[in-house]
């Protein structure tokens, strides 16, 4: 498919799987009609419900929005990989970034982040689900403490001082989506946490300290019926294993 010239400076892509009752259909028509310099590519992975058909409805009602049909199931690190590089390849947007189908994160967001790639030298923002005064960050108690003990083996894995590795709200210049997503995920999981290894294997830990940005989200909602489910938090000691046996095993401390 030739690239497709369009006047979108930053596209979004939504990785779906079975989300046709989860859809907020209105949000998104309601978004993307407003703003012209936004675009989004909605990824739908395999899914087994009625999702294409919900996503037929969001791009026949909404310019700058497109459907990438994925007939075989992949799971969110292959869907979420294959959207970017097929954005970064069809649409050569600016920035491009993921986020949870659910919206979590409100699309109102997408603009923060937007301002802080021009306001400053960032090449990746991720979000932050800090709960603090004055911020309706609303998350269940025991996924929270959970979430608190893997961000700390995390970020002792990664020597880098990240406190949200897990937030469904990513952007990156489109310029490093070429290096970070070219090759599929060896993490099922915790791809967010190999996405950050890559970057360190190719830039170094100092450059992810001064490049990397955790925005801290004014508004962030657990919706509930996640495809994720308690289990999973059990996995992620072995899928950290696997990360640094891949990224880590054979360097030095920089």
């Amino acid at each position: 498919m030739e690239p497709i010239t369009t006047s979108i400076n930053t596209l979004i892509v939504i990785p779906c799987y079975n989300e046709a009752k989860r859809l907020p259909v209105a949000s998104y028509i309601d978004f993307i009609s407003s703003r012209e310099d936004i675009g989004f590519l909605f990824v739908n992975d395999g899914s087994r419900d009625n999702t294409i058909e919900i996503l037929n409805e969001i791009v026949s009602k909404s310019r700058n929005s497109h459907i990438l049909d994925l007939k075989k199931n992949g799971g969110k690190a292959e869907a979420v990989r294959q959207g970017l590089i097929y954005g970064f390849e069809h649409f050569t947007p600016k920035y491009i970034g993921f986020w949870d189908a659910d919206l979590a994160t409100p699309l109102n967001e997408i603009a923060h982040f937007c301002k802080l790639f021009t306001d400053y030298e960032f090449n990746m923002v991720t979000g932050l689900r800090l709960m603090r005064l004055g911020a309706k960050v609303k998350r269940r108690q025991k996924r929270h403490y959970l979430g608190r003990i893997f961000a700390s083996f995390a970020s002792l894995l990664l020597k880098l001082p990240v406190y949200d590795t897990q937030c469904g709200a990513k952007m990156y210049e489109a310029k490093l989506v070429p290096i970070l997503f070219k090759d599929p995920f060896i993490s099922k999981w915790l791809f967010d946490v190999e996405i950050l290894a890559r970057y360190i294997n190719n830039f170094g830990r100092n450059e992810a300290i001064h490049k990397i940005y955790e925005h801290p989200i004014y508004e962030w909602e657990d919706i509930g019926n996640s495809n994720l489910k308690m289990k999973d938090f059990f996995i992620a000691p072995l899928e950290l294993l696997r990360i640094k046996r891949k990224y880590f095993s054979n360097q030095k401390s920089s």
